[in-house]
């Protein structure tokens, strides 16, 4: 988080500083707000605290709101204080980590709602389609928002998927996974019901449904749970929606992952009111 910081600040600073803000009188203090233009859920305190600080630690910050908290229009998030020219040279760094994880937030929480509505079983998975450099950042996001963090890099567990099956079979696959990575999450990707019928049966612990309809998801569902494989967990990927994802949920998905929910994600609009 502090790298990230960093190097966004340097975005901004690089190569001769803050020129307008040197404008300034020396001594000039201010006070202002962090407040939402728009509603959803608060995502990124750290980020935005850790902006400020590296810019200058004179700068004190209190909140209203926590990370995962609801906000509306017009609500006061935090309160900010310190040297004016410190305090405007840190806002953009500190708004647009804000504005954009809140974003990531709030559009998770729109998904995991409809899937509550839907199926309270399921749960709303995040992918590894993320801002380079922020992945760590987003998924926290994700976590505030209501959502599960799916692996965080590709060292976290064992995807099998279409392109890999181009050289290998999925029991081959599975067999060499769990020899060298036991207790490992292993999971392999399915595009049509025989493939989900042969993952179960190699004891992969979980099924990727690949764009399959909710119709689909549901008759490979009730294949797995008739293999005998209870602990076996049925992931749904590809054409979810808002729209769609409660079908998706209705039809027995264990998660649902939604790159959407981190490349796609709104910025939520927050900005600072000062007061001198």
């Amino acid at each position: 988080m502090r790298d990230a910081v960093a190097l966004a600040l340097a975005e901004d600073l690089l190569p001769l500083g803050d020129l307008t803000a040197s404008l300034l009188p020396e001594g000039a203090m201010a006070r202002g707000a962090l407040v939402a233009r728009g509603s959803g859920v608060l995502a990124g305190r750290r980020c935005a605290m850790e902006a400020f600080a590296q810019i200058d630690r004179a700068i004190e910050i209190e909140w209203t709101l926590d990370d995962g908290d609801d906000v509306a229009p017009g609500q006061v998030l935090a309160h900010v204080s310190g040297p004016l020219a410190s305090v405007l040279t840190a806002e953009r760094t500190a708004l647009n980590f804000l504005g954009h994880l809140s974003g990531v937030a709030s559009l998770t929480q729109r998904y995991v709602d409809a899937v509550a509505q839907a199926n309270p079983a399921t749960r709303v998975w995040d992918t590894r389609k993320t801002t380079p450099g922020l992945r760590a950042l987003e998924k926290a996001a994700v976590r505030a928002g209501g959502g599960v963090n799916h692996r965080g890099s590709l060292s976290e567990g064992v995807l099998v998927k279409d392109n890999h099956l181009t050289g290998m079979a999925i029991g081959d696959a599975v067999a060499s996974a769990r020899q060298l990575w036991p207790g490992r999450l292993l999971e392999v990707e399915c595009d049509r019901i025989e493939q989900v019928t042969e993952a179960v049966a190699a004891g992969a612990g979980l099924v990727l449904l690949d764009n399959m309809d909710p119709d689909q998801v549901q008759a490979c569902v009730a294949l797995v749970r008739q293999q005998g494989n209870a602990r076996t967990l049925v992931e749904v990927s590809g054409r979810v929606s808002l729209e769609s994802v409660g079908d998706y949920a209705r039809a027995g998905a264990d998660l649902i992952s939604v790159g959407a929910i981190t490349h796609s994600a709104p910025v939520l609009d927050i900005g600072l009111d000062v007061e001198t």
